[in-house]
């Protein structure tokens, strides 16, 4: 025995039974409120007698049945009428929710880039369009975050694991390859495995950047720089470099792990990118109602329309792009927490070399 579904009613046809409903029953009390008074004012006169102050002269009158008869009619047409002014007052309120449904089933389709952007009254219904389009958003990044991952990533590690592999073959295909040989091709191949390895780590990072912050927890810039510059000094001192730091608590709001990972990202560019006896200067204050972070460098001078270049993913102001230890993320990666965080970012470049770079949190938990 199979079992009957139940009848779809859409919500437009309930609010306009809702309404229908509350329109007729105004309707009845408003008759009932007439016609029981005259009813019992009608009883209340002997046969006979008239009604004292009534007028007797001819006219116009209408009788009790009458009245009870046009009420009953009246009642019987407000039926279709009330039926009628519901659905369209239903259809009204609900014309931005069907908007909402019909724009969310085209971003669903694949188009993230369209906005429901509900104009008119504010009321519960724009609220619910703003809730939707800040959830829009955070998905496109989302989104994109995973698509620029999976590009950056097959196109940055497509060089090296040729690399890897070309010596591998090279090493097992050698009949007289002894055991220094293979030895080094080893190394070699744990070297370029090394370098994999933290190529791919940079690349999370700025994909987790780049998807949004999905926690707010109370931090104080001042402790996580200087969690940073406590594993960073030995590498300042083996590069000759003199680094200073004036950390003044700026307490702001994120998530520790990004913004642990912007400061390190700027601590490690300025290692990487200077002189021998140059310098580094790292500067955490409270900057009007805003926690700032500043970095400052020696280093090559920079030209200024090079600067926005520089925080985009893999770009160096050096050809070789696989030169060195850097992969050209790491400004990318400040510019990306940055955005995530809806901070400030200002990147200055100095007369005598080098970057000045300054992050603005909102300040406070």
């Amino acid at each position: 025995m199979t079992s009957r579904r139940p009848v779809r009613r859409s919500l437009r046809t309930r609010l306009a039974l809702a309404y229908a409903a509350g329109i007729y029953a105004a309707g009845v009390l408003v008759v009932v409120m007439v016609d029981v008074p005259l009813a019992s004012i009608d009883a209340s006169v002997p046969r006979g007698l008239a009604a004292p102050g009534a007028v007797t002269g001819a006219g116009p009158g209408i009788s009790l049945p009458q009245l009870l008869i046009g009420s009953a009619v009246a009642l019987t047409v407000l039926v279709p009428v009330s039926l009628a002014l519901g659905w369209y007052v239903a259809g009204r309120f609900l014309r931005p929710l069907r908007a909402i449904t019909a724009t969310a089933k085209v971003i669903s389709a694949g188009n993230l880039h369209r906005r429901l952007d509900l104009g008119g009254p504010a009321d519960e219904l724009t609220e619910l369009g703003h809730t939707l389009d800040d959830l829009f958003a955070r998905l496109q990044a989302s989104f994109d975050a995973q698509r620029h991952f999976v590009a950056n990533a097959s196109h940055e590690l497509r060089t090296p694991l040729a690399g890897l592999r070309t010596l591998l073959e090279v090493a097992l295909a050698d009949p007289d390859a002894d055991t220094g040989t293979l030895r080094a091709a080893c190394e070699e191949a744990l070297a370029l495995g090394g370098h994999q390895e933290r190529l791919v780590q940079a690349l999370l990072t700025l994909a987790t950047s780049e998807r949004g912050v999905t926690r707010w927890d109370p931090l104080d810039l001042a402790h996580l720089a200087g969690n940073v510059l406590a594993t960073r000094r030995d590498q300042a001192k083996q590069a000759g470099l003199d680094l200073a730091e004036q950390l003044a608590p700026a307490v702001t709001s994120g998530d520790p792990r990004l913004i642990e990972s912007l400061i390190a990202n700027l601590i490690d560019n300025a290692v990487r990118h200077n002189h021998a006896n140059g310098h580094i200067e790292i500067t955490t204050r409270v900057h009007g109602t805003q926690a700032a972070l500043t970095v400052t460098n020696s280093g090559p001078v920079i030209p200024g329309d090079q600067i926005q270049r520089l925080l985009q993913p893999f770009q160096k102001l050096s050809p070789d792009r696989h030169g060195g230890d850097g992969y050209g993320l790491g400004l990318a990666i400040v510019h990306a927490v940055t955005r995530a965080h809806r901070a400030i970012l200002t990147a200055d470049a100095r007369p005598e070399g080098g970057l000045s770079i300054t992050v603005l949190f909102a300040q406070g938990p």
